[in-house]
């Protein structure tokens, strides 16, 4: 039976808290606590005009009378001096900016930063960092700078890396992380770590974690990944275990709808720009000069939008969001004549989930996956660039020259730019100050412009 609970939280606002069973209320801030359920339900408050807050867990949500400290952040010189350092109770990030006068406020999220009492003694903290799934340009950057945060700023000195993925949790293989060990792995491609898909055993991770004595998690992941988090945060949540597992959401296609950017996109979109031109400079040095470039983006455009906006010199962008045909009346093979008439020559760029569904049947593998759940796709590059030769050479009497370009692993293996490097520095500092807090079950990222906790089952 559904239960509505009012009562004052700790931000002021009279709220409703909604769940499935009452089974106590939390004295620290009025949330139903969920001990007793098979399952965390979501913490909901609603407030005056439409107000909600998609609210994270908390430690003290199922462990009571957890003692609080305070910051360490108070006595460091770097930070001390900075007014209004520590963030505010109440503040919470939009997730929508946009809004008409007599509508809803809409949803909101916890506020990312600093807080005045953290729920953990800096010599007690050990702490420990894994990546997950597929490259991605900032993965070093992202491992540096929990490293560096916790050393630093919370005075944190045991953080073990978790070497392979999920199932390093049941091996041995760990490596002490420094701030000189780290120093400079942002200078480098890939994960320090390695990194594997799949091999997700819940309740081995969790009795690793245990055994261990961790009590600070921080994995590095896509969707996949984050999925694997939220399952192993229920578990040490239903053992009652004060660990805080924090997630940093890695997709270098971009396509996570509730943050702004992921990291890796802004270095993806720039080596793109190099791909592309080397393709514009083969298409023009030649007559009928096709340049095709595939970019990576399974279910979504993102850089291949993107690299094609910034580019000016792409002809055609094909991306899975917008289905396309071959043939007939305002197909690709006739817009590619029209542009090879027009200008002597042409540059198209496609997303690797683009034109999946063209695919023969013989070709496509839909029930396949990967060790990480995804589905395995054909290459839609080669199997396009094909395509248009044979219809030149049989179907028409234009000559062509069509050089093809696959850019997909070369662009997930290099450094992480400026760009990126800052952010990946915000959203591990983000994570720290988050876990530091007592705060669980959460991914952080920027949601407009704000740096927000998420909780797992939005993200």
């Amino acid at each position: 039976m559904e239960l509505t609970v009012s009562n004052s939280v700790s931000n002021g606002v009279a709220a409703e808290i909604i769940t499935k069973d009452k089974v106590g209320l939390n004295p620290r801030n009025g949330f139903v606590s969920m001990e007793g359920l098979n399952k965390l339900q979501p913490k909901i408050v609603t407030g005056d005009c439409g107000y909600i807050l998609e609210d994270v867990p908390h430690l003290s949500d199922y462990i009571p009378h957890l003692p609080t400290y305070t910051n360490p952040l108070q006595f460091n010189p770097a930070y001390s001096v900075v007014k209004q350092y520590f963030v505010d109770i109440d503040d919470t990030v939009a997730q929508k900016v946009v809004v008409h006068k007599n509508g809803p406020r809409g949803v909101h999220f916890r506020r990312a930063g600093p807080r005045q009492r953290v729920y953990f003694k800096s010599d007690e903290v050990r702490a420990c960092i894994v990546t997950c799934g597929g490259l991605c340009p900032g993965l070093n950057t992202v491992i540096r700078e929990i490293v560096c945060g916790l050393h630093h700023m919370y005075d944190v000195k045991r953080v073990l890396g978790i070497v392979g993925g999920y199932r390093g949790f049941y091996s041995k293989n760990t490596i002490s992380l420094t701030p000189k060990f780290v120093n400079d792995i942002h200078k480098r491609g890939g994960t320090v770590l390695g990194t594997s898909r799949g091999g997700h055993d819940t309740k081995k991770i969790v009795d690793s974690i245990q055994d261990r004595g961790i009590n600070q998690v921080y994995i590095i992941g896509g969707d996949g990944t984050q999925k694997g988090a939220a399952v192993i945060f229920e578990e040490i949540r239903r053992r009652g275990l004060n660990v805080a597992v924090a997630g940093i959401p890695k997709t270098i296609d971009n396509d996570i709808p509730v943050i702004d950017k992921s990291f890796g996109f802004d270095t993806a979109v720039e080596e793109a720009q190099r791909a592309i031109n080397a393709a514009h400079v083969e298409a023009t040095s030649i007559e009928n000069g096709i340049g095709l470039v595939k970019l990576m983006g399974r279910y979504s455009g993102y850089i291949a939008m993107y690299a094609t906006l910034a580019s000016r010199d792409v002809d055609c962008c094909l991306i899975p969001e917008s289905p396309f045909y071959l043939e007939g009346p305002g197909g690709l093979f006739e817009y590619i004549e029209k542009r090879l008439k027009e200008n002597g020559h042409m540059v198209i760029v496609i997303a690797e989930g683009a034109g999946q569904e063209l695919l023969s049947e013989n070709l496509r593998s839909t029930d396949q996956q990967d060790a990480s759940g995804n589905k395995l796709l054909q290459d839609v590059g080669l199997w396009i660039s094909q395509r248009i030769k044979d219809h030149f050479s049989k179907r028409s009497k234009m000559a062509i020259n069509l050089k093809y370009i696959d850019l997909m692993y070369m662009i997930r293996a290099v450094p992480s730019n400026a760009s990126d490097n800052v952010y990946c520095t915000l959203v591990a500092q983000s994570a720290v100050h988050g876990a530091m807090a007592g705060y669980t079950g959460f991914t952080v990222g920027p949601v407009n412009g704000r740096h927000a906790y998420i909780p797992f089952h939005v993200s």
